[in-house]
C-alpha cells in the first residue's frame, strides 16, 4: 500500500479498505498514528508561522 494512500485514511480523505482484516489492536496502532500525524502538521504550521512572522 502505498504511503500517500494511508496518510489519507489516516486523516480520513479517502475510505479504508473493506478487504483488510480487521483487528482491535491494528485499530489502535491506526488511532496513535492519526493522533500523532495531527500534532505533527499543527507543529508544521506553528513552525511556518513563525518563521514568517520574523
Amino acid at each position: 500500500m502505498g504511503v500517500l494512500r494511508q496518510l489519507a485514511e489516516y486523516l480520513f480523505i479517502k475510505k479504508k479498505d473493506p478487504s483488510r482484516p480487521k483487528s482491535k489492536w491494528i485499530g489502535y496502532m491506526h488511532s496513535i498514528n492519526r493522533i500523532s500525524l495531527l500534532v505533527f502538521i499543527i507543529c508544521l504550521i506553528i513552525l511556518a508561522i513563525k518563521l514568517i512572522r520574523k
